[in-house]
């Protein structure tokens, strides 16, 4: 049997091990706090809203762990309690309430705090009010993305088997950065080219503010990947959280045990080799220091400058590769299906499908339509672990 490209050699990862361990004793010596989570890899989703159907469809498909946002009407510790009990009145347990909301609007892709723009002390305390209101409600972890003028898409495009999916082509004049309901188009999102020096001194000003707080309210923070990760979108440098190097001097930046990676393999796919490292060398670097929190299971048809999100087995990367991993460090956080592709529709005729959404309409009265890729993907991803994780029938 060949030996599998994306592995490194034994001495690489010797080195990267050694550099893991003393960067998880330098964040050791704090006085963090974390709350604790039980042991195993739980295969959970995007849960929707907590409605007779929806609860009823999860439990059918074997969902015990969800992934859950917020409104800014239920981003308080009172609203964060509630959902929390009641989705454990409905026998699931809540990991993360993420891509945070406050009074001001989102609180994940801050402009103003990527870039350093009018409003960004308000953002940031907004922020740390989130964290310290999920500790109150109980919530172990919280997705964090740090872009600055969002996520780059051109359109949707339909696969060869026939379902669509989401798309980039950088060459296309239909490519444009959104977030929050705001647009961000080339040549330049914010009128000027920034600095990579800038966009580390805003984020070295932003996570030193949050560390004591997530460390007190023992949150984990897992910072998601850009994406795409592309060096350079609109005069803004994507130089932190597109590439290995990145990571490792972000990590060691906040220094502490509460802030870790939400590994977005998709993202990271969409990268290609510009990334550093590929998905398996990031699980046996940053799983091995315990700093890998959550995973985002998607897969993409091509690696940048033209890629379409595609079901997990339809992609260019062996996601089987990724699932072992997992399993050799021990991985115990959450992984769910991301951006799930339209399944079970005519891409001609009829709108796509939702990104991880159990299939809960978006308002009181909405037609409950149960998602079939959801469960196409579950299926393939607990098919997955346990092939991983050698058992026999």
């Amino acid at each position: 049997m060949s030996k599998p490209e994306s592995y490194p050699a034994r001495r690489e990862f010797a080195k990267m091990a050694m550099g893991g361990a003393a960067l998880l004793a330098s964040a050791a010596t704090s006085s963090a706090t974390m709350r604790p989570i039980p042991p195993g890899i739980k295969i959970g989703t995007s849960g929707g809203r907590p409605t007779e159907e929806n609860l009823l469809y999860l439990k059918q498909l074997g969902v015990t762990w969800v992934s859950l946002g917020a409104t800014p009407e239920t981003a308080t510790a009172e609203g964060f309690i509630k959902i929390r009990e009641q989705w454990e009145a409905g026998g699931f347990k809540v990991y993360n309430i993420g891509s945070g909301v406050g009074p001001s609007g989102s609180l994940h892709n801050m402009e103003e705090v990527t870039l350093n723009l009018p409003g960004r002390d308000k953002k940031i305390e907004e922020y740390l009010n989130y964290i310290r209101y999920l500790g109150k409600a109980g919530i172990p972890y919280s997705t964090y993305a740090h872009m600055g003028n969002g996520i780059w898409r051109s359109g949707r495009e339909t696969l060869p088997r026939g379902y669509s999916g989401s798309s980039l082509d950088l060459s296309s004049p239909n490519a444009r950065g959104s977030w929050a309901g705001k647009t961000f188009d080339v040549p330049l999102s914010h009128g000027r080219v920034f600095s990579k020096e800038e966009i580390w001194e805003n984020y070295t000003y932003f996570i030193k503010k949050v560390v004591p707080v997530a460390e007190e309210a023992g949150v984990r923070i897992g910072i998601h990947p850009d994406d795409p990760p592309q060096p350079m979108l609109a005069g803004v440098p994507r130089c932190i959280f597109s590439n290995f190097e990145g990571y490792k001097r972000a990590l060691e930046i906040a220094n502490s045990p509460n802030i870790g990676v939400c590994l977005c393999c998709g993202s990271w796919l969409e990268g290609g080799t510009m990334t550093g490292k590929d998905p398996v060398e990031m699980i046996r670097y940053f799983g091995g220091m315990k700093k890998l929190f959550k995973i985002h299971f998607r897969n993409v048809s091509a690696p940048l400058p033209h890629f379409t999100e595609t079901m997990i087995d339809d992609g260019y990367y062996d996601m089987s590769k990724i699932m072992r991993a997992l399993v050799d460090v021990k991985f115990e956080g959450i992984m769910i299906p991301d951006h799930v592709p339209g399944l079970g529709s005519n891409p001609a005729t009829e709108a796509a499908g939702g990104r991880g959404r159990a299939g809960a309409g978006r308002a009181p009265g909405d037609v409950y339509r149960p998602s079939p890729a959801l469960a196409y993907l579950l299926g393939c991803m607990n098919s997955m672990l346990i092939a991983a994780q050698g058992k026999k029938g």
